[in-house]
């Protein structure tokens, strides 16, 4: 989900950017250093969680600006507020499948991707066919391709560092109610039925 986040930080501005609008530069920095990142946010010291900052909305300076000896940069601490992406463990995101590898599917979500399994795709057996990007159920017939929206709960979710590069978020899509449109319709109408 979409949150907006209040935080601290501590940037450093170069030298090259200390011309005649100092505040500006601090702005360009401290979006340059948050934005695109994971930062911490936490309600208490024992529910530690990660979120993804798409976009610093504003800021403001807290005092002067330090500047260490040997570097020609100045240091200056902000408060900002954000525009950022929490996702949570359990959570329904909407996405679409970016890829299809032999062992799952790879889905967007937010500025996030997910790993759908195969295993937690679908109650079925499973054909990969990878030249077509896409698995077709044996009996069902239902198929996931390369593309198509898809609804899921994020079942896994790990964000150790502050990108996105280690990050795990496994993705489910066996439970009613979830997958893709054409599957949501087709368990409304049984269950209907």
């Amino acid at each position: 989900m979409y949150i907006n986040i209040d935080g601290e930080s501590i940037v450093r501005v170069p030298p090259s950017s200390l011309g005649s609008d100092y505040p500006k530069a601090v702005l360009d920095v401290t979006k340059q250093s948050l934005e695109g990142k994971l930062v911490d946010v936490s309600e208490n010291q024992y529910n530690p969680r990660k979120c993804f900052v798409v976009s610093v909305i504003k800021i403001k300076m807290i005092g002067d600006g330090s500047i260490v000896h040997g570097d020609g940069g100045v240091y200056q601490s902000v408060k900002y507020e954000a525009l950022a992406f929490l996702p949570e463990l359990q959570e329904i995101v909407d996405g679409i499948v970016v890829s299809v590898k032999e062992f799952g599917a790879f889905v967007r979500f937010g500025p996030m991707e997910g790993l759908l399994h195969i295993s937690q795709m679908m109650d079925d057996r499973i054909d990969i066919d990878l030249a077509n990007q896409r698995f077709v159920g044996k009996d069902t017939k239902k198929e996931l391709k390369a593309g198509d929206r898809i609804r899921a709960k994020i079942v896994l979710l790990s964000l150790p560092s502050a990108t996105l590069d280690d990050a795990k978020i496994g993705l489910n899509t066996k439970q009613p109610g979830l997958g893709k449109p054409e599957w949501i319709r087709m368990q409304n109408q049984a269950a209907g039925a």
